[in-house]
C-alpha cells in the first residue's frame, strides 16, 4: 500500500539535508509508483538511483519521463483523466527543477493512495 506523504516536509528535509533526503524521496517515489501502477517487474528505487549515479544523471531524465507514464497509466486504470505528465517531469528535470517534479509526482501519488 502506498502511504500519503507531506510534500512540504519532504521538500524542507531535502533542503536542510543538502539533498540527502531527496535520495530517499526518489527511492520512495519509484517504489510507490511501481506499486500504484501494478508494475511488479519495474525497476526498484535503489536500482534506479544507482543507474542515475552511474550514468551521471542521464537515467534520471529517462526515469522522470517513465514515472509520468506509470502515473498516467495508474490514473487511467482508475478512470481518472490523465495527460502526458511524463513530458512535464522530463522538462522540469532538464531545467534543474527535479524537486518540483518530485513534488508533482508525490501530489499525484497522494491522490491515488
Amino acid at each position: 500500500m502506498v502511504e500519503q506523504r507531506s510534500i512540504g516536509i519532504y521538500i524542507l528535509l531535502s533542503i536542510v539535508t543538502c539533498g540527502i533526503y531527496a535520495i530517499y524521496w526518489f527511492i520512495c517515489l519509484t517504489n510507490d509508483t511501481n506499486t500504484v501502477s501494478g508494475d511488479v517487474n519495474g525497476t526498484s528505487g535503489g536500482v534506479a538511483f544507482l543507474l542515475t549515479l552511474v550514468t551521471c544523471g542521464i537515467y534520471g531524465l529517462y526515469w522522470a519521463y517513465k514515472q509520468g507514464d506509470k502515473i498516467d497509466f495508474a490514473k487511467r486504470q482508475r478512470g481518472v483523466p490523465s495527460t502526458n505528465t511524463g513530458l512535464l517531469y522530463l522538462v522540469l528535470s532538464v531545467f534543474g527543477l527535479g524537486i518540483v517534479a518530485y513534488a508533482l509526482m508525490q501530489d499525484e501519488l497522494n491522490k491515488l493512495a
